[in-house]
């Protein structure tokens, strides 16, 4: 008999479990993998956001946990969606454990009147078939957006940060860390907001959230917890509108990097501005960080203008993700 429990979030050892097994999972598919680390999972289920939920389910079988599932539920953005991850080791697979786990926390998505599930799986780069894609298919999720999964060897070799923009005729770069100034975070939240009205979604059945300057800094406070965070800004010097930024996240106690957003804004597309900001971030990796090995970065697959520019960096495919989607009715 498999056995589906709520995960004690007072028992530090039981979530060490529930953090080893799906990595343990997820790994033994996914070479290539960028998962959520240690600190990351303890901010998240310890000291969740108001923004959003999370339900966190074990499968035990004779005891041993074989089986996690979260399920991630938007508080104050798109309520009737609702986030699924469901993890099964490796060798107690076909067994039904995934199965258990989904229809366990499907049952609760629906008691909290949400229509819409959500859920990452991933293949080949080539597209061939995955187990997590068989896994979501029999269950009736469908493709709703690909992006591909791309990484960079770092530090790159001085000869080719050399030949790298330093920037952008009539702009000025801004760059800063774990804070953004005060004088600058309004703008910065704009361009948040716009950034998830841009960025290609497929048919993702979500409204892009808005961000204010509460939601920035909140965000800013729960990311030092797991890492280190640069940022930079392009500033048009004519009138100071800004015209798009980056953002990259460096794990605490890891060697790699994740590249994060990054937005030009309409007004200012054609000029350059999307190399010259992330050039901007490789060197200051370069120089401060040359313990990293490798950035990783994610982008929509019909998102041509940003493949290109990650492909004239050197940035290679691993991987691909797609996101899957359910409609249910209550």
């Amino acid at each position: 008999m498999i056995e589906i429990a709520d995960l004690d979030l007072t028992d530090e050892g039981a979530v060490r479990v529930y953090f080893e097994v799906e990595q343990a999972a997820q790994r033994a598919d996914r070479p290539d993998a960028v998962l959520r680390t240690w600190p990351q999972l303890q901010q998240m289920l310890l000291q969740p956001s108001p923004y959003h939920t999370r339900q966190s389910l074990v499968a035990r079988d004779e005891g041993r946990v074989v089986g996690t599932a979260e399920l991630a539920l938007p508080q104050q953005d798109n309520p009737h969606l609702a986030g699924l991850q469901v993890n099964v080791l490796q060798e107690t697979r076909r067994r039904g454990i995934g199965r258990e786990l989904h229809d366990e926390a499907v049952r609760r998505a629906r008691a909290e009147r949400r229509t819409t599930l959500l859920g990452e799986v991933f293949t080949p780069v080539d597209g061939a078939m995955s187990a997590g894609l068989a896994f979501a298919g029999a269950l009736g999720f469908e493709v709703a957006h690909q992006e591909d999964h791309q990484s960079l060897r770092l530090p790159l070799p001085r000869t080719r940060l050399a030949g790298l923009p330093v920037g952008v005729e009539g702009y000025e770069i801004l760059t800063w860390g774990p804070r953004c100034p005060d004088d600058l975070v309004e703008a910065y939240a704009e361009m948040h907001t716009r950034m998830g009205q841009d960025a290609p979604s497929g048919d993702i059945d979500f409204q892009p959230a808005t961000f204010d300057v509460a939601r920035i800094r909140e965000g800013e406070e729960r990311t030092a917890n797991a890492y280190q965070q640069i940022a930079a800004a392009a500033r048009r010097t004519s009138d100071g509108v800004f015209g798009g930024y980056t953002l990259v996240y460096l794990p605490h106690g890891e060697d790699y990097v994740v590249q994060d957003d990054t937005l030009v804004m309409p007004d200012h597309r054609g000029h350059g501005l999307g190399m010259a900001l992330k050039s901007r971030v490789l060197r200051i990796l370069a120089e401060e960080h040359p313990d990293r090995t490798v950035i990783h970065t994610w982008n929509g697959t019909a998102n041509e203008p940003m493949l290109r520019i990650n492909r004239e960096l050197g940035f290679r495919p691993v991987e691909r993700e797609l996101e899957m989607q359910r409609r249910d009715q209550l």
